[in-house]
Parts: structure tokens; sequence; C-alpha cells
């Protein structure tokens, strides 16, 4: 079985990395760090022009109508480059969620706006008083939204958000409003990447609508799918921060003798890389759950998510440990990537999570139906 990409999908992730380095990207996510910028809106409006944002969107609504194999390699890039774009909270998650979950006259509002990168979208699940719980006290009664969401990522910038919620009906489902309505109120949220907007959002008698096939099933299909995009995204930054490392050990010299020459760091480097490789491959199977139908999808997520985490954690604490004091400054770019690998690391649930659903997949026989 070939799990590669065929070489039309490698040139598109290839187009997006040489927009995204004519930036350049790292200079913007440096910018949003220092409040500069909210998010690169240059980087945002280019993704739009190579058809990033409308990748999953069927042409009847302005999209391309591909697959998620092409997100897939586009991630990579914006992982690899740090670029501050709401790529997760608007085309992982709201445009899926409404795709796949909404009206057609919901998909007729939304989607075509969110195909050419004009609105932003993200997702509200988390709450405030239980983070670790899975407990949700957000309420919608006589199409009115009451109650809190924290964090919020891309909160700030965002014009629409889905929201779990409780139905009248007493179930879990997912609504959807608009973030400039009267009873929305925002704050922003400090976190270790300031580069990446993140928000608690209140909602008071809030008009919103539900996504009629939107429930804790299809959130966690949500998920799961958003996991695997993300999870190319530490890839990407993970395979940046070992190159910087590598680069960086061959150049400098201790004691007449280029650092790379050093058993200790050699070792630790090729620890990186393994961890690196089975992150691919993790990702891999999981980009190929996503495009099989009856693929254990969930059992895939889970393992690209944990593998991840663990390899971008890796990479970019090794990053810092090989650059040695200049690693520690300000004027270092590997901050960056250790900001990003922290923040990524408890975006969608931190790792405990996905190893639990990993557990629960191996019990349960790891295999489900992927509605496609």
């Amino acid at each position: 079985m070939n799990f590669d990409f065929s070489d039309e999908q490698k040139a598109f992730g290839e187009q997006v990395g040489r927009m995204l380095g004519e930036l350049p990207a790292l200079s913007e996510a440096r910018t949003a760090l220092d409040g500069g910028i909210e998010y690169s809106t240059r980087a945002w409006k280019g993704l739009a022009e190579l058809g990033f944002q409308a990748i999953f969107i069927p042409e009847s609504y302005g999209g391309l109508g591909l697959g998620p194999l092409e997100a897939c390699v586009a991630a990579e890039q914006i992982g690899r480059t740090l670029v501050p774009v709401p790529a997760l909270s608007s085309t992982y998650i709201c445009a899926e969620a409404i795709r796949l979950f909404g009206s057609d006259a919901q998909k007729g509002r939304w989607l075509p706006g969110l195909a050419d990168g004009s609105l932003i979208g993200t997702w509200a699940a988390s709450e405030p008083a239980s983070m670790h719980s899975p407990e949700v006290s957000a309420k919608l009664e006589r199409g009115l939204l009451t109650g809190e969401k924290l964090p919020v990522v891309d909160g700030n910038i965002a014009d629409i958000a889905i929201v779990l919620a409780k139905l009248p009906s007493g179930e879990t489902g997912i609504v959807l409003c608009e973030l400039a309505s009267a009873g929305v109120k925002r704050r922003r949220v400090s976190t270790v990447d300031p580069s990446r907007q993140v928000a608690e959002l209140s909602f008071e008698q809030v008009a919103a609508e539900p996504l009629p096939g939107g429930s804790e099933e299809a959130w966690a299909l949500l998920r799961d799918r958003a996991a695997i995009l993300l999870a190319f995204e530490q890839l990407g930054g993970a395979d940046h921060a070992l190159s910087m490392a590598r680069d960086y050990a061959l150049q400098r010299k201790v004691f007449g003798r280029p650092l790379a020459s050093y058993q200790a760091v050699k070792h630790n480097l090729a620890n990186v890389y393994a961890a690196n490789q089975v992150a691919r491959a993790h990702a891999y199977y999981g980009a190929w759950a996503m495009t099989a139908p009856a693929a254990p999808l969930r059992l895939a997520a889970a393992g690209a998510r944990s593998a991840a985490i663990a390899a971008y954690n890796l990479a970019a604490q090794e990053n810092i440990q090989t650059h040695g004091a200049i690693g520690f400054t300000w004027e270092a770019d590997c901050h960056l990537f250790y900001r990003r690998a922290r923040f990524n690391a408890n975006v969608l649930g931190p790792l405990f999570v996905w190893k639990e659903q990993i557990s629960a997949q191996l019990i349960e026989g790891g295999a489900e139906e992927f509605p496609s």
C-alpha cells in the first residue's frame, strides 16, 4: 500500500511553502509575537489565492472540492514556517463543520466567504469551569445562546463560531453564531505563544442556530480530522527545528571542532530525527484514514496527535539546547518554535486525552465506520 502523496499534491505543498517563504513567514510570526499584528493578513490572502481555504469546500459554494490530502501537505508548510494564520480554526474546523453538518441555507450563506478567506471562523468547545471535563453548560434556548467558552483560538479575530452547547432537547449539539452580534463579549487571553490569538468568549442571549447534523458524534469526527491536520503542522515545525539545530551544530565550532562532531550532540539530534519519523508515519496513516471508508479514524487521529506532540516538544527543546546560551535569547528564533510546540500541545486537548483515546480504541478493536 502506498501512503505517499502524489506528485500534484507535493507540488501544491511546495507552492504553499514558496509563498510563505517569500513573506517571510517567520518574520510575520515574530511581528505577531511582539503585538504588531493579530494574524498575518498577507499570508492568509496568499493562501486564499492558492486555494488553501477552499480545499474542502464544494465547487458549488466557491470551493475546490478536493480532499484532505492537499490540506495535509499545506498544513505541514504552515507549521514549518510558523505563520500566524487561523487555518485550524477557520479551515480545518469551522468550515468543515458547516460543510459536513450544516443545512443548505447555512452552507450557501457562509461557505463562499470561508472559501475565499474573506470570513474567518473558529470553534468554541471548552469552558472555564470544566476545561478537563466533557460537561457542557452553554445552552441554546428559544434560539438564543448563553454561556462562556475558554480558550477559543482566534476568538478575537473570527467572524463566526461553531459552539458546543446544550440544545432544547437536552442533547449536546453544535450551534452557529455571528461574533459581531450583540451579547457577545471577547476578552483576550495570554498564552505561552502570543503569536496565536486566544480569547474567552461569553454569550448572553445571542442569536444562534443549530447545525442540523451537529451532535456529540459529529464534534468527535471534526476533532479527529482536525487533529490529523494539526499533526502535520506540528510535524513541519519539528522538522524545521531539527534543521535549525543541525545547521547550527555544523557551523558552530567549540575548542576548534564543529559542534556536530561531538557524540552527545549527534546522539541527541538522532533521537529527534527518530521521533520525527515516527510522527511522520502516524501523520501519513492519519491522512489515509481520512480518505478510506471504514478506516480506524479515531485510533489514527489519536496516534498522529500523540506522536506529533512528543516529536515537536523534543525537537523544540533540543533546538534550544543545541544552540546553547544564544538559544535562550529573544533575538534567536529557537523560542518561537518552542512556544508554538507548547501551544499546539494543548490545542484540541493535551497529550493524556489522546493517549486515553488510543487505549479506548484498542480495547474496542480500533475500527469504526467513517462517514464520507
